[in-house]
């Protein structure tokens, strides 16, 4: 007796605590084609997009607004993000290289060459398994490859928009003298008291500018090559006015031609290889300078138009069942999401009767006889 009160304190004592721990349960909340999406899922959306504005520098009441303003957003994102990468899957768009080459960039510009490392480095900076953080970046290329193939490159518009578009602007195009450039930079960091090793970093430059002359891409080079930060971005740095250059460096590069690639310079612990991008000389840009931007400015303009038009289409065709108190805020009109419990469902029942007055029942039947008739020796599916 003494034994079965110990056990039934200690139960209660389980059931008090296990109360004061709130689980969150796991739910489905909407279904997309052969996708689901629950309220954890939508859960980490928000965190990650509370994580994103307060790295834009928003805080405070500000923070607060514009997660407000976002949130109801959240299911929306998750259902086109799935119709996207489902489509993509559809078309069979090839994203394995994409995914490869970019996982191998970034542990280039890492310095993480070991695979274990590596991969225990994404973990730590993205709280995800490397399994999961590749699969991640594969529904991203997916979900760009289907707005590039179905979208952008159906947007279309003739030359005389974009020439009228120039004329009405023409106050945003007045420049000042600027030079673009993109840069390789080959450390020679602790390597001044090594003649082999510095040797070596002055042959490397040496052998990079002679690719870059013979027409290998430049951002690609820097990309695989380069030991600074711009990279990632194929070394591109922002346009450079008169005199904010060093006297050497801009000696190198002010009065260039468009695609020059300098030799290398010494800038003290690295070797600075340039190539001249651009140089907008001052006053009214000319048409043909600034035509390629004002396509971009166009496409831009229409892109999200086009785009909800085309997550709208395939709502259209989607299986898709939204769970009570949630909202798809890209909802197709007319579209018929009403959540359907299969637990509520219930089983259809047939009596006797009914298929005895329903002759093509019977048919459909065959050979199997029918609870409370006369066997006929034969079979109709004879």
């Amino acid at each position: 007796m003494r034994y079965l009160v110990v056990v039934v304190a200690g139960l209660m004592a389980f059931a008090l605590g296990s109360r004061a721990d709130v689980v969150t349960i796991e739910q489905i909340i909407a279904k997309v084609n052969g996708d689901i999406i629950t309220n954890i899922d939508l859960d980490h959306d928000r965190a990650d997009l509370e994580k994103q504005l307060r790295t834009n520098g928003y805080s405070g009441k500000r923070l607060e607004d514009a997660a407000k303003e976002e949130t109801p957003n959240l299911l929306r994102n998750k259902i086109d993000n799935l119709l996207l990468v489902q489509k993509g899957k559809e078309l069979e768009l090839k994203v394995d290289a994409d995914v490869n080459k970019y996982l191998a960039d970034l542990q280039r510009q890492t310095n993480t060459a070991d695979p274990e490392k590596f991969q225990a480095l994404v973990k730590q900076e993205t709280g995800k398994s490397y399994e999961d953080f590749k699969e991640d970046l594969k529904r991203n290329f997916y979900v760009q490859g289907v707005v590039r193939e179905e979208v952008m490159r159906k947007i279309q518009f003739k030359n005389e928009e974009v020439r009228a578009y120039y004329d009405a602007h023409k106050d945003e195009f007045q420049r000042e003298e600027r030079v673009f450039l993109r840069e390789i930079t080959i450390s020679t960091q602790g390597k001044q008291d090594d003649p082999v090793a510095l040797t070596a970093a002055q042959k490397k430059a040496k052998d990079l500018v002679d690719r870059a002359r013979r027409g290998e891409r430049f951002n690609e080079l820097a990309q695989a090559n380069s030991d600074s930060q711009t990279a990632k971005d194929g070394g591109a740095l922002d346009p450079y006015k008169k005199g904010e250059l060093a006297p050497a460096i801009e000696a190198a590069v002010w009065d260039k031609e468009r695609g020059t690639v300098t030799d290398p310079i010494n800038i003290g612990n690295a070797l600075l290889i340039l190539r001249v991008e651009d140089h907008h000389k001052a006053g009214l840009a000319d048409f043909e300078e600034v035509q390629q931007e004002i396509e971009n400015r166009i496409l831009g303009s229409r892109q999200q138009v086009a785009l909800r038009a085309y997550l709208t289409k395939l709502r259209d065709v989607s299986f898709l069942e939204i769970k009570p108190g949630f909202e798809d805020t890209g909802a197709a009109p007319g579209k018929d999401t009403k959540w359907s419990d299969p637990a509520q469902l219930k089983p259809e029942t047939t009596t006797k009767e009914q298929v005895l007055q329903n002759p093509s029942r019977k048919k459909v039947l065959g050979v199997l006889p029918i609870p409370g008739s006369k066997a006929s020796g034969s079979s109709s599916s004879r």
